[in-house]
């Protein structure tokens, strides 16, 4: 049996929002595997985990930067907040994202890539670690090309433009390159900000998180006491719903409410073939500090 651990039911209450009894007895009917009991608090009603995401804490920036039918995207992180107003970290950030343009998104050869100081990636952010005194990193990268079309970029809540705390590639097929499809790209990226995604379509889905999806609801089906004939036409119709939700071809577009995205995109006569977001820290957990203790301590109490 797995130590279920006061870290351990931490997590779960952050993911799920269920009260602490309900996490542990989660975590000890699920042997302490954190997705086996929020599907168990799912199951029970306790979470609405799909709905849920990490808590965001890590500071920095997301850089884009596109040149027609390719487009690269970045996130470069550092300790505070106020780093990211810096004028010099933004722009290494936009550096960092012109390096991906150029070099594609592996690390390693973004950080040895050469910059306007002279210097190469890594060593302009040691130089920049120094003179603002604070740990930066370059956590990831992400480039899109489409052979006929456009790679559309989109930020939400830019500091400038192309730097923000949210960012979207949207990559569409199209005869040609052209302004009305890259204000479409544009609406796109501001679609998968908003709505965030899991795949392009459905068949990009995960068939075990289908099936993870379809045993939760199956569960909360039979619990409704119905018969096994309506409850597999329940759960059809469920797993149809979580398509909506999850696949961005299936989604409504957010601009009007009514279409699905794939019919917009098909009145255009266009294809979307690849999208990536990145939001500023996702997944990033960073330590809590008590200030008021912080302030206590200081001051001899």
């Amino acid at each position: 049996m797995a130590e279920i651990t006061a870290a351990l039911v931490k997590e779960l209450r952050e993911k799920t929002g269920a009260g602490m009894m309900d996490c542990k007895k989660a975590l000890k009917e699920a042997a302490g595997e954190i997705e086996g009991a929020i599907d168990w608090l799912r199951t029970k009603g306790l979470a609405a985990a799909a709905k849920k995401s990490g808590r965001v804490t890590a500071e920095g920036l997301i850089g884009v930067v596109s040149e027609g039918k390719r487009a690269a995207m970045v996130e470069v992180n550092a300790e505070t907040d106020f780093v990211a107003r810096n004028e010099a970290f933004q722009g290494f950030v936009e550096e960092v994202a012109k390096a991906a343009l150029t070099v594609g998104e592996d690390l390693e050869k973004i950080k040895n890539a050469t910059v306007a100081s002279g210097r190469t990636v890594a060593d302009e952010l040691t130089h920049l670690i120094a003179t603002i005194g604070e740990n930066m990193s370059i956590r990831r990268a992400r480039v899109l090309e489409v052979p006929s079309g456009v790679v559309a970029t989109y930020i939400h809540g830019a500091l400038k433009p192309g730097l923000g705390k949210i960012g979207v590639l949207a990559a569409i097929e199209a005869p040609s390159e052209s302004d009305a499809i890259m204000a479409l790209g544009r609406q796109v990226g501001m679609h998968v900000a908003a709505t965030r995604p899991a795949a392009l379509d459905v068949s990009s889905i995960d068939p075990e998180a289908v099936e993870r999806e379809r045993a939760v609801l199956k569960e909360q089906a039979l619990a409704s006491g119905k018969p096994e004939a309506i409850v597999e036409k329940m759960i059809d119709g469920r797993i149809r719903k979580f398509y909506e939700e999850v696949v961005l071809l299936e989604q409504v577009w957010v601009h009007d409410g009514e279409s699905r995205v794939k019919d917009v995109l098909s009145k255009a006569g266009v294809k979307l073939v690849g999208f990536d977001r990145y939001q500023l820290g996702e997944g990033i957990e960073k330590e809590e500090n008590d200030f008021a203790a912080e302030v206590a301590k200081a001051a001899g109490s």
